[in-house]
Formats: C-alpha cells, sequence, structure tokens
C-alpha cells in the first residue's frame, strides 16, 4: 500500500499558524526523517538516527547499571502464541499485520509482525524458569514493532518503530513493583536530565493501562504547545501472562509457583517529544547531552584575504584540536554565505556556534551564540576549546530552565468539571484535579472539553484527599488532565 510522497516544504510554518505543520516541516527540513513508500512508515535520516543513538546509548547504559541484559527475539510470531492471552490479544488485534503467505505458498498459520513481543517471550521462558535459582530474569530488547495506526505522524505515531522493550520475571509481587518503579524513574532521568523535559510521573486509569497489565506507569511531558505526550511507560503484569503461558517454577518450599512479571518500553516517539518541547520558529533546540553535533564552527572569510583565511583556518584547527570529547564540527562548505550556514545549523538545533572570524581573530576573539536563547558574545580564542564543556551544561540548563518554567506556569488547579471545561476553552494546559476513579467520572472527565483525557493520577500526589471533580465524592487520588498525543 503505496502513498504519494508530499514535496519538501521550501520553509518551515510558524508555530503560531500552525502547529503541527510546523512540526512536520521542522522534522523534514532538519533531516530527522521523511516519509517512506509505505504509508505510516518513515525513513530515518542520518541526522534522526544519530540522535536516536545518542538517546540510546545513554538509556542502553542505565538498562544495564539496573542489571538488565539485551537479548533478541523474533520478527515473527505465531497467531497461537498471542490468542493465550485474552486481554493482550483484544487490546492489539486491531493494529496487529499479518504474514499469511511465504514466497507463494500459503502458511498454516498466520504470523504476527510483532506488535510486542510479551507473548514470544513468554513461550521461550516457559522453557527457561524452572527454579527459584532461575530468577529474577531482567532482560531487555532494541528492535522494531509494527502496528498498524490508522493516523501516523512522523516519529510520533507510525506503523513501524524502534523501541526498547524490557521483560523481566521475579519471585514475589514486591520484587515486580519495585521494579517497575526504578524502570520508570530510568525513564524520568533519561527526559530530564538528558533531553531537558521535565516529566510527570504516575498511574494510569484503568481504560488506560497496557492491554494484560495489572497497573501501567507512565511518564507525561508537556508539549510545546500544552498538549501532553506520554513519553515511557512501565508495566505490572502480575502472573496474568505467565500463568497464560504456562511459567512456573519450583519455590524454595518446592512449591510449583508462576513468577510476576513486568514490561516496559521507550520508543523514537521520544524524538518527536524532544522535537515540541523545545523546538522554535527557526527548527528544532537540542539538549546539548543528546546533540549529535554539540558545537559548530562557522569560518568567516573574505576571498580577497588570503593572510585572513589562513588565521580563520589556523584558529578552527585549534578549535578541533582542543574539543576533546565534545562533538564538534568545522563547516568547511564552499560556496555558502555565512548566514545561510547561520540559519542551516539553527535549523539543526545545535547547541553552540563559535564563528571565526578575520576581524575578531585580530583581536584574539571569536564570537560565541547559544541557540536556546540567541544570546551572543566574544570570548579569547585562547582557552574557548577548554571552556567548551562548561558552556554546553549552560546551555543544558538554560534549556531545562526554559522548558520547566513553560511546565510550571501552564499547569493549574482544578476542582469542578466546569472549571475544567473553562479552563480548556483557552490554550491547552495541564489541569490537576482531585479524582475517584470511577469509569463514569472519566467519562465525564472526557466529555468536558474536546481531546480530554486523564493522563495519570500523580505518583507525587497519591493519598491527597479530596473531592472528585466529577461526582463530589471522596478521592485520594490526584489526576492530571490534558489533552494529548
Amino acid at each position: 500500500m503505496a502513498d504519494e510522497r508530499p514535496p519538501m516544504p521550501k520553509a518551515i510554518t510558524r508555530k503560531s499558524e500552525d502547529f503541527d505543520r510546523w512540526y512536520t516541516d521542522t522534522v523534514r527540513r532538519a533531516e530527522l526523517a521523511d516519509y517512506a513508500p509505505v504509508r505510516g512508515c518513515m525513513v530515518i535520516r542520518p541526522y534522526g538516527y544519530a540522535l536516536w543513538e545518542r538517546i540510546q546509548r545513554a538509556l542502553d547504559d542505565m538498562i544495564k547499571r539496573t542489571g538488565h541484559e539485551n537479548m533478541y527475539f523474533p520478527l515473527l510470531i505465531p497467531e497461537s502464541y498471542l490468542q493465550k492471552e485474552a486481554q493482550h490479544v483484544e487490546g492489539f488485534a486491531p493494529e496487529v499485520a499479518w504474514v499469511t503467505h511465504g514466497g507463494q505458498r500459503e502458511l498454516e498459520e498466520r504470523l504476527a509482525i510483532r506488535p510486542t513481543s510479551e507473548t514470544i517471550i513468554c513461550s521461550m521462558f516457559a522453557d527457561w524458569i524452572h527454579s527459584y535459582r532461575d530468577l529474577p530474569v531482567l532482560i531487555n530488547q532494541w528492535c522494531n514493532i509494527v502496528r498498524w495506526e490508522r493516523r501516523t505522524r512522523l516519529f510520533l505515531r507510525t506503523t513501524e518503530f524502534l523501541w526498547q522493550e524490557g521483560h523481566t520475571f521475579h519471585e514475589s509481587r514486591a520484587e515486580a513493583v519495585e521494579e517497575v518503579e526504578r524502570m520508570l524513574d530510568c525513564y524520568r532521568e533519561l527526559a530530564e536530565e538528558w533531553l531537558c523535559i521535565p516529566v510527570v510521573p504516575g498511574r494510569k486509569t484503568e481504560s488506560e493501562k497496557f492491554a494484560g497489565a495489572e497497573y501501567t506507569l507512565s511518564i507525561e511531558a508537556m508539549m510545546s504547545d500544552g498538549w501532553a505526550l506520554q513519553a515511557g511507560t512501565s508495566h505490572q503484569l502480575g502472573q496474568n501472562f505467565t500463568r497464560a503461558y504456562g511459567i512456573s517454577y519450583s519455590d524454595r518450599e518446592n512449591a510449583l509457583q508462576h513468577p510476576f512479571q513486568t514490561s516496559w518500553g521507550l520508543s523514537t516517539r521520544i524524538i518527536g517529544g524532544l522535537i515540541m518541547a523545545h523546538g522554535d520558529d527557526s527548527g528544532l533546540v537540542m539538549p546539548p547531552r543528546v546533540a549529535p553535533i554539540q558545537v559548530v564552527v562557522v569560518p568567516v572569510t573574505r576571498s580577497n584575504d588570503a593572510e585572513g583565511a589562513a588565521a580563520v583556518e589556523a584558529a578552527c584547527a585549534r578549535l578541533e584540536a582542543g574539543a576533546g570529547e565534545v562533538r564538534l564540527r568545522v563547516d568547511r562548505r564552499e560556496g555558502i554565505r555565512p548566514g545561510e550556514k547561520y540559519a542551516h545549523w539553527e535549523l539543526r538545533g545545535v547547541p553552540l556556534r563559535v564563528t571565526v572570524g578575520a576581524r575578531d581573530l585580530a583581536a584574539g576573539a571569536v564570537t560565541l551564540t547559544r541557540r536556546v536563547d540567541g544570546e551572543s558574545w566574544t570570548e579569547p580564542l585562547e582557552g574557548v576549546a577548554g571552556r567548551l564543556p562548561a558552556l554546553l551544561e549552560e546551555a543544558h540548563t538554560r534549556t531545562w530552565a526554559r522548558a520547566e518554567t513553560m511546565l510550571r506556569e501552564r499547569t493549574v488547579e482544578v476542582s469542578s468539571l466546569e472549571e475544567l471545561g473553562q479552563t480548556f476553552a483557552g490554550e491547552p494546559v495541564f489541569a490537576n484535579a482531585p479524582f475517584c476513579e470511577r469509569p463514569g467520572c472519566e467519562e465525564a472527565v472526557k466529555a468536558a472539553a474536546h481531546a480530554l483525557s486523564v493522563r495519570v493520577l500523580r505518583r507525587d500526589r497519591s493519598g491527597e484527599r479530596g473531592r472528585c471533580l466529577a461526582c463530589g465524592e471522596a478521592s485520594s487520588e490526584v489526576a492530571l488532565i490534558a489533552r494529548a498525543y
């Protein structure tokens, strides 16, 4: 099923004019990704894949730091495997892509292209787990996933996407609960400390939890248009899958038990979150710790000034040699004016630009420009290479502060459905409200304004006493309510 790909936009639409179009224009013009011939699929271009590699490396280090090992499982899953857990197959059935033929021969059993891997992982570990000594099992997989989405958008919701999925088995419920919290905190650490995106952790409602889970935790991030993005999830599966797939072990008293299971995942959707959280009318704003290029050096010379050009090149070479582990690139492209180079790297969100011109060099200086706020200043060439890590850390701090301020200033407290509706009659926000968790009250929240949903029950305010905004009955949870991607 092939789609005709739209032409490359000539410029980026302003965010204030059309946020959705701004987003797509930025992804394509910054050369992060582009549409593939198959509807809903994308090609991740080198700059976008380099960003994914930086994110992947940071998260993989956390996963291994917490004792997990990487494995790999097949892309194709027999239909009979999916059928064993009823809630799971019902939840994913509309999104599953099927392989029905191998070459010219019709298969005896349909094969699902994995929408997630619980079923095949459980089927394999049923043969590998026999004793409490085999527990805990702590594994992770980096792979691609296919879910036949009706509405797609580059990075945010695609038919095929890249992710990691962790799967663990434990002796006790308490160990599984601890694991779910631990891995959600890794996602929080990635979002906040690497991507400069403040997040709200919490528990999903029953209607929003993962199909087959006892409960689901997630981190919710505010995008710069005020909408929410589910940025990472961690699921307590209890014994639902281990019972369905016949995974049992002899415990310490030699009695057969079913282990408790968790799963957790984060995908290339987080790149969409990074773009929407930080980008502006000029394009991307890259958090320094994951930026594929952290510093770009732009030489500025005159064609009739050979001596000045030589001095500029020598200064650029000094910066390259002294950059150490900083990811620095000198833009030596010929036939392109400095202003065009500035715009090129602003579009790609490079955190720091160093302009090296003969005039500044005559005074022993260079000009630096910070992407996140556009501030420019001069510094002595001598020693500037050694100061780059500190300057990047300052850019990181300012990127975080801007996003944290936005979240704080656009979060409100509401206490009734009427107040909720009035709040969302204006700009989208994050609304906190006391909530009783009844399904009818959740439906009432959704009906209060267009596209609203309970994103999570806030972990940091669990147990807070109040009166549900919908029914007025006693409540002990605070719901984060927002419009969401």
